[in-house]
C-alpha cells in the first residue's frame, strides 16, 4: 500500500467504535486526522490518544455546523483530502408502529448526514482534482432486514449517493467508495443486544449468539477490519476503486 502520509482527513462519528478506529488507523499511517460529533468529551478522549487526532464538535445534520467546521479545520490543518462519512443511528421497531419522526431522525443522521459531510468538501476536491470518499454503510445497505426498515432505507440511500457521486467525479481522480459492515463489535452493537433482550427476554448470550450467526464465518467484525478496509481506499493504490460498496461482513453479502 502506497503512504497516505501527510493527508488530512475527517472522520465524522469518531468518538467511538468504527470512527475512534478508522481515525487511529489513519493517523498511524500518518494522516492529520480531524474527528467530529455531537458530544466534544469522547472526542477529546480518542484525540488524547494520538497527537496526529484533533477533536471538533459537529453536527452532521445542520448544515451551518458542518461549514463551520471545514473552515476551522481546513485553517489549521490544510485542506481536506479525505473524507470518512461514519456517523449514524441505528433503532429497531415493527414497520406498522414506526412513528414518522424516528423515520425522519434516522433519515436526517444516517442519509442527510452523510450528504452534508461531503458536500463542503466537494469543491475543493474539484480543484485539486485529488480526494477520497468513504461512506461507511452497512450490510443494511446491499440487502434487507426486518423491524429496522428506517435504517435499511438509509443504508441503501447512502449507497445510492455514493454511486451518483462516483459517476459526477470520476474523471476528476476523486474516487467515491462505501465500506459495508456486518455486525461489528461496537458500542452500537451493545445496545442492539440490549434491546433484544429487552423486547425478547433472551439471555445477553443468546442474544449475542443470534446475532453472531447473521455473519457465516459465526462471528462480530472487529472495528479495526472496517478501518483497514476504508484505509485502503484511501491509499494511492486503491485509485481504480470508485462506485464500490465493499461488504466487510464475513460472507453474509457480496
Amino acid at each position: 500500500m502506497t503512504s497516505v502520509a501527510g493527508k488530512h482527513a475527517l472522520v465524522t462519528g469518531g468518538g467511538s467504535g468504527v470512527g475512534r478506529a478508522i481515525a487511529l488507523a489513519l493517523a498511524e499511517a500518518g494522516v492529520s486526522v480531524t474527528i467530529c460529533g455531537r458530544r466534544i468529551e469522547p472526542l477529546q478522549a480518542v484525540a488524547g490518544g494520538h497527537p496526529d487526532i484533533h477533536a471538533m464538535a459537529g453536527d452532521v445534520t445542520d448544515q451551518a455546523s458542518m461549514d463551520r467546521l471545514y473552515e476551522e479545520a481546513e485553517a489549521a490543518r490544510g485542506p481536506i483530502d479525505i473524507v470518512v462519512a461514519n456517523a449514524g443511528i441505528a433503532s429497531s421497531a415493527p414497520a406498522a408502529k414506526t412513528r414518522l419522526d424516528d423515520w425522519q431522525r434516522m433519515l436526517d443522521v444516517n442519509l442527510t448526514g452523510a450528504f452534508l459531510t461531503v458536500k463542503p468538501a466537494l469543491a475543493g476536491m474539484l480543484e485539486r482534482k485529488a480526494g477520497r470518499i468513504v461512506f461507511v454503510a452497512s450490510v443494511a445497505g446491499l440487502k434487507g432486514y426486518g423491524y429496522v426498515a428506517p435504517y435499511v432505507a438509509s443504508k441503501h440511500g447512502v449507497i445510492g449517493l455514493m454511486r451518483a457521486l462516483a459517476v459526477e467525479f470520476a474523471k476528476s481522480s476523486i474516487t467515491v467508495n462505501a465500506v459495508c459492515p456486518g455486525f461489528v463489535e461496537t458500542e452500537m452493537l451493545a445496545e442492539s443486544v440490549a434491546r433484544i433482550v429487552e423486547k425478547t427476554g433472551r439471555s445477553e448470550e443468546e442474544a449475542r449468539a443470534s446475532l453472531k450467526a447473521v455473519n457465516p464465518q459465526g462471528r462480530f467484525i472487529q472495528p479495526e477490519e472496517v478501518a483497514a478496509a476504508v484505509l485502503w481506499l484511501c491509499s494511492p493504490g486503491a485509485a481504480s476503486i470508485t462506485g464500490q460498496a465493499i461488504s466487510v461482513s464475513g460472507g453474509e453479502t457480496w
